[in-house]
């Protein structure tokens, strides 16, 4: 490759690896519950929430359906 290709290569990935660094550290930090087993229990069983559960499950049983998982 010519010298000037090669500089400017370097340069460009020099750029990127800069702005990909600003990408990550722009990145919102994890919650407070990295476990969702820390989760359990912390919240009232109730109509709304059993309709949640059945909805998700529902989903999930029929993405499953989907791949032939």
């Amino acid at each position: 490759m010519k010298k000037n290709t090669l500089k400017s290569l370097e340069k460009r990935i020099a750029e990127l690896e800069e702005r990909f660094a600003q990408v990550l550290q722009a990145q919102p930090k994890p919650g407070k519950f990295k476990d969702w087993r820390l989760a359990i229990g912390k919240y009232k069983v109730t109509e709304t929430t059993k309709a949640v559960d059945e909805a998700g499950r529902k989903i999930r049983e029929a993405d499953r359906r989907k791949t032939g998982i």
